[in-house]
Formats: C-alpha cells, structure tokens, sequence
C-alpha cells in the first residue's frame, strides 16, 4: 500500500468516527429535546403523573422491542443501513408527542419513539465498535459522551422555545427536519459494513446464541445502569429529602452527577487505553461506591454533592466498556450481541427507579441508596467481565487494511 492510499484510508476513518459522533449527538439532542416537553405535553393533553408514568412505561416496551428487532437486522444489513434508517424513524417519530391530543395518541407516539430509539441504541453502538475496532485504541467513551452534550443541547433549545412561548409541535417538528438532515449528512460518513470480522471466541459463534459471557456482560450493564436510572430520578429527592433544602439547591446533585459523568466520559478512552477496560469497570465503580458511601453518611451539602459528582464519574466509562466487549465476542453476531447486553442495561436502567420506590416504602430514601451501593461493588466484583485482548490483536492482519469501497458511499 502506497503512503498517498495509507493517508486517504485514515482520513475516511477519521470520517467514519466524525459521523459516529454526530449520530450519537443526534439521539441525545432529538431525545433532550423531548424530555424538556414532558410537563408541557403532559399539560397540553390533561393527564395526571401517574397517566404519564403508565404511558412513559410504553416508551419503555417499544425501546426493548426496537433493541431486539435492531440487533438481528444490524448483523444481515449492516450497522450504517441500520442507524440511517432508525434515525430517521426517530426525527419523524420525535414529532408525535408534540402533536398528540388525547392520551391513547401519547401512547402510541411514545410506543413509535420508543422503538425508533432502541433501534438507533443498538445499531449506532455496533457501528462504533467497528470504528473502535479499526481505531485499534479505546474511543467509546468519547462517543457516549457526544450523547450527552446532544441531551444538554436539546435541553437547551427546548427550554429556549418554551420560555418565548412556542409549543411542542412546531419546535419537536422542526427537530425532525434538522435531525433528517443530519442523519443523512452523518450517516455518509459511517463504514458501509462491517470489516471481516476478528476470530470469535469459541463459546460465541453460534450466531444468536445467548451464551454465559453475553449473559455476564448484560447482568454487568444492568447493575450499573440500574445505579445510573437511580441517579437520575432519585438524586435530587435525595438531597431535598435527607438535608431539608430548597428545589434550586437539590437541583445540583442531578448536576454534579451529570457533569461529572460527561468529564468522565470524555476522558475514560485515555484511562481505559492505559490500564484496560477491566480497570476502568472496576475501580470505576469503587469510585462510583465511595460517593454512594458520602451520599448516605453525610449531613452536609458539600460532602453531598462531591458523593453524586463522585458517582457520575465513577459510572461515567463503565458502561462503555461493557458495550465495545459485547461487540467484540463474535464474529457474524454484534448486533445480536450489543441488542441482548443493551437490552438488558436498559431494563435495568428503568427497574432502578421503581426499587428505590418500593424500598422506600419500609426505609427512608438515603438508606434505599444502599441499592445501588451493592450494585456497583457487585459490578467492582464482576470487572473480569470485560477482560478482553486488546483490540485488533487477534484480527487476521491481512484483513484489517481499508479500501475505499467499505468506507465510500
């Protein structure tokens, strides 16, 4: 291969993870976007929180159905045709909360935006594990991150055109032209398919099997997205709650969390590249259960909040990790693989809310953080999990060089 060929291939892949970041920005902002809706939809329509909880429980089934509809078709078409097409089912999706009038509509808008979402989950993890894969170094943590700027850029936007008056409808429908638009300027820059694949480990090539290590991976993402859904519902309840303060002031727990999680994110692929990804996982989450500890012991703001920015960072590269393994195990089945890990994380995710609900029924809320607690220092227990060689050092190297053709279109 000639130097002018080497530099044109490494600029397509450049390309290729530009594109990654720019789908992931996306799902964040389409999905930020409709979050800061929520009570203005919620008002528009007439129905009261515990409507709204029922019909946010279809968002939930319709994503788990996107997932595992997505994996299979991701692994027989591709992971470009895949996000490009789940993507696009999302902008225009996005549109149908705005617009819906009567519950029966909200529910079958969010059951639509929900399988649009899982759809994209799976499909654009797959697709930059194979950038990762080609990268030969750690870079999924960064992608994740890009998610959540896009949510805080939905976040703002929404918040910006509600506060001059303007409704769900025209904003979440001008969100489905600009996210059309940038799903397909993205989506050309995506490898066009997967590169032949590195050798499978024998316990996973069965494509479609459910094996042991797909299964430990998913009971990984669980824990530790049950632990990340408990942060986001329940962080800011915990500090009102616990240390008797004002709205504003519990507010900043959610902050702290959240910013530190995305500070983490940006800079896990670094960490993860010097010490492994069983590192990151593990002492990620003694991180994560050192904050658990402050959060639960404390009496003071300060030591509160430095416990949930604590948490956010311990958990912010664990996640990642878990999901470029899962894309790694086999050779004809990532989508499969990377639709039953996410699956599973994202059941946990939505479970962790409702147990700390029901645990707060007998104990007061900060004691129910003890949940949690033991679902990171189960998962600090559980990091050999991810253990992995490092990427690319099993791939039959007379297949790994780029042609225009896998990264063109």
């Amino acid at each position: 291969m000639t130097d002018t060929e080497t530099t044109h291939q490494a600029e397509l892949l450049r390309r290729a993870r530009a594109g990654v970041f720019g789908i992931f920005w996306v799902n964040g902002f389409l999905l930020g976007l409709w979050v800061v809706h929520i009570p203005a939809i919620e008002s528009k329509i007439g129905i009261s929180h515990s409507t709204l909880g029922t019909l946010l429980l279809l968002l939930a089934c319709g994503a788990i159905g996107g997932m595992q509809v997505s994996g299979p078709l991701t692994d027989r078409f591709g992971s470009r045709t895949l996000v490009f097409a789940a993507a696009v089912l999302l902008s225009v999706a996005a549109v149908g909360p705005g617009v819906a009038t009567q519950a029966w509509h909200l529910g079958l808008a969010l059951v639509l935006f929900g399988f649009a979402n899982g759809s994209l989950d799976v499909a654009m993890n797959t697709q930059a594990v194979e950038v990762e894969r080609r990268y030969r170094r750690p870079i999924m943590s960064a992608f994740h991150a890009l998610f959540s700027i896009g949510g805080v850029s939905g976040s703002v936007v929404g918040a910006a055109t509600l506060g001059v008056g303007v409704g769900p409808a025209p904003t979440l429908a001008c969100s489905a032209i600009a996210g059309i638009i940038a799903t397909t300027a993205f989506t050309r820059l995506l490898l066009v398919r997967r590169e032949p694949a590195h050798r499978a480990e024998p316990a996973e090539q069965a494509h479609g099997r459910f094996s042991a290590r797909v299964l430990a991976l998913g009971a990984l993402a669980f824990v530790l997205m049950l632990s990340e859904g408990v942060a986001n519902d329940w962080s800011t309840l915990q500090v009102k709650d616990h240390l008797g303060t004002n709205d504003s002031t519990a507010a900043l727990a959610f902050g702290a969390f959240s910013l530190t999680m995305t500070l983490g994110r940006l800079t896990a692929d670094r960490v993860a590249g010097a010490l492994g990804p069983v590192a990151i996982v593990r002492y990620g989450a003694l991180i994560a259960a050192t904050g658990l500890i402050l959060i639960i012991t404390s009496s003071e703001i300060f030591i509160t909040l430095t416990g949930w920015a604590l948490f956010g960072i311990g958990l912010s590269g664990t996640v990642p990790q878990i999901f470029t393994t899962a894309g790694n195990l086999g050779s004809g089945s990532a989508g499969t693989n990377m639709s039953r890990v996410v699956g599973l994380g994202y059941l946990g995710f939505l479970a962790g809310p409702a147990i700390i609900g029901w645990v707060t029924i007998a104990v007061p809320l900060t004691v129910a953080m003890v949940v949690p607690l033991v679902c990171v220092l189960a998962a600090a227990a559980g990091a050999g999990t991810v253990r992995r060689t490092a990427i690319h050092s099993d791939v039959d190297h007379s297949s790994v060089s780029l042609s225009v053709q896998d990264l063109d279109g």
